[in-house]
């Protein structure tokens, strides 16, 4: 807690300073009509003056005073900023508090908001809420306090610099959401330490063929030699390398629905890995812009989910161009063995897709490679919006070559056997668990 400063000398509230422009007309009257009663004008500003000072006076002083702020919070997620004061004559008029703090916190950096009075405590509190727009540490700089006095025509203030730290995490509610957590508590992957049956292709078992089953199990040759209907059990593929790679270049910084496309890869990638977790594979974390970033070993337990939370905050933003090449030929000469690699990036430049169509290219032959990506619903705004003029015509024209540009690399990778995903962004990550099990289930990482 930062030491409190002396209280700042009396000042003028905004009504002090609306009666006096109010006065300034009645002056020029007087002075106009009747020069002989000019001393009127100087006694009403001294009156005004006085006034202003005993009411500065009645304001008492600040005896005490604190600013409250959390430790941790997350992006996107409403954040309290708290300040309490406690003033020498009981309950002040009309107390104001303005915080100063990193703009990564919202905001625009700077807020204000009325103090209410506690009749129990006899202090007065208020709070106000911010929403994260960005991952990191964001330091809270500076506070002012300022009350005025009975007749709102003089205040006092003070301040005091402030060392507190706010730091942002990924957003994981969709990890804590009661769907998530419900489905994993009755899903068959991973929840228990024994073979599961019944999922894969593994071949773990024969079994009797009973209704309501997959006729697809069926084993025929087996049937015809038993002269029953037998089905096979397979065992659920565990154990697999899951590598989340994000591209945080320029395109990924931009902003989609009021947050970086790249803070909704982390939220979506972080509620996938958690499942994969649970589902008894191994997870790691990539982050590369013009050269990687953070390389984090595989996890395999759900208790160290944790790690992949901090090694996820610790990607950067940075407006620059990301290097494909270098990236991806580190992550290639770090793996040992096939793994699936699901990999967020954007484009917007066709030589740069080029780059890194050309690099995922090489990729492929060794690993198992999912290309996720964000609809850009402001480009199917402007393609949809109405031409009414040359400009919008124009407009639209654009949007639609550049998502005509979009649909050619996305078509590009998948025939050199890349799986894509391509949706909004509040869809991604349910998107990307399905297509998750999909690919687990049919054996193919291993």
């Amino acid at each position: 807690m930062s030491r409190l400063r002396p209280n700042l000398p009396l000042v003028p509230t905004e009504r002090a300073a609306w009666l006096t422009a109010a006065f300034a007309p009645i002056a020029l009257v007087i002075a106009a009509t009747s020069p002989g009663l000019w001393i009127i004008a100087p006694a009403a500003a001294a009156a005004l003056l006085v006034l202003v000072v005993l009411d500065g006076m009645l304001a008492g002083k600040c005896t005490d005073w604190q600013v409250r702020v959390p430790a941790d919070t997350e992006v996107g997620s409403a954040t309290k900023l708290e300040v309490f004061a406690k003033f020498a004559r009981g309950l002040s008029a009309n107390p104001i508090a303005a915080l100063e703090f990193d703009p990564r916190l919202g905001s625009a950096g700077r807020t204000e908001f009325a103090l209410s009075p506690n009749i129990d405590t006899g202090t007065q509190g208020g709070s106000v809420s911010t929403r994260p727009e960005r991952r990191g540490t964001g330091a809270v700089t500076h506070a002012w306090l300022r009350w005025t006095g009975p007749l709102g025509l003089g205040a006092r203030q003070t301040s005091m610099p402030l060392d507190d730290e706010v730091r942002i995490w990924p957003d994981l509610s969709p990890v804590r959401s009661r769907e998530l957590q419900t489905y994993l508590r009755n899903s068959q992957n991973g929840l228990i330490a024994r073979r599961i049956r019944g999922e894969g292709t593994q071949f773990e078992s024969l079994s009797e063929y009973e209704p309501g089953m997959d006729r697809r199990r069926i084993d025929w040759k087996a049937s015809a030699r038993h002269v029953h209907l037998y089905a096979r059990e397979n065992e659920s593929e565990r154990n697999n390398q899951i590598v989340f790679a994000f591209d945080c270049g320029q395109a990924m910084c931009e902003p989609v629905d009021g947050m970086p496309r790249i803070d909704r890869a982390v939220s979506a990638a972080l509620t996938c890995a958690y499942v994969a977790l649970k589902g008894g594979d191994k997870v790691s974390l990539f982050g590369f812009a013009q050269r990687p970033q953070v390389m984090t070993p595989f996890v395999g337990d759900s208790r160290t989910f944790y790690r992949l939370q901090s090694a996820a905050a610790g990607l950067d933003y940075e407006p620059t161009e990301p290097n494909f090449t270098l990236a991806l030929a580190t992550l290639t000469a770090k793996l040992k063995r096939r793994s699936l690699i699901i990999l967020f990036s954007d484009f917007t430049d066709p030589t740069a897709a080029e780059m890194m169509v050309e690099s995922i290219g090489r990729l492929v032959d060794k690993h198992l490679v999912l290309f996720v990506t964000i609809a850009d619903s402001e480009l199917e705004d402007i393609i949809s919006e109405e031409p009414g003029d040359i400009s919008t015509l124009a407009r639209t024209v654009t949007a639609d070559t550049l998502a005509t540009q979009r649909s050619i690399v996305l078509q590009r990778l998948r025939r050199l056997g890349v799986d894509v995903i391509e949706a909004p962004w509040d869809q991604i990550g349910y998107q990307l668990i399905d297509r998750y099990f999909l690919i687990k289930n049919s054996e193919a990482i291993g």
